[in-house]
């Protein structure tokens, strides 16, 4: 039995998600990465918009999983990949929750990218 703290939204720690309605393109060392026009964007408390892409979406190819992982008491556990670039390794640059919370179940099979550590995600 799990002793992880689960909290639930609230008006105190709002999340919602929501379909992207633009076109999400995310690229790293010049190649795209990810390039979806199904994408959904989670909004959470004052954090920045984050935008998971389905897993269909992505380019695997250049991702590594990582031994990283974190916890979030709202969104469950998440795991890590890391993207190889011809310049190097972007680590840990892709989070994934592949059994999230029921709150926020939507972004299951969905990926993330960190905005610091690619070159761009761009809404088209």
């Amino acid at each position: 039995m799990s002793d992880k703290k689960v909290l639930k939204p609230s008006a105190a720690h709002p999340i919602t998600v929501e379909p992207n309605k633009a076109r999400v393109v995310v690229t790293v060392g010049g190649k795209v990465v990810a390039d979806s026009a199904n994408a959904l964007t989670l909004r959470e408390a004052n954090y920045p918009p984050a935008h998971y892409i389905p897993r269909a979406d992505v380019d695997f190819g250049l991702l590594e999983r990582t031994d990283h992982a974190t916890y979030c008491p709202f969104k469950g556990d998440a795991s890590y990949y890391s993207i190889r670039t011809g310049d190097g390794l972007a680590e840990n640059a892709v989070w994934t929750y592949e059994a999230p919370h029921d709150a926020v179940a939507e972004i299951k099979d969905h990926v993330a990218f960190y905005p610091t550590k690619v070159d761009s995600i761009e809404e088209r």
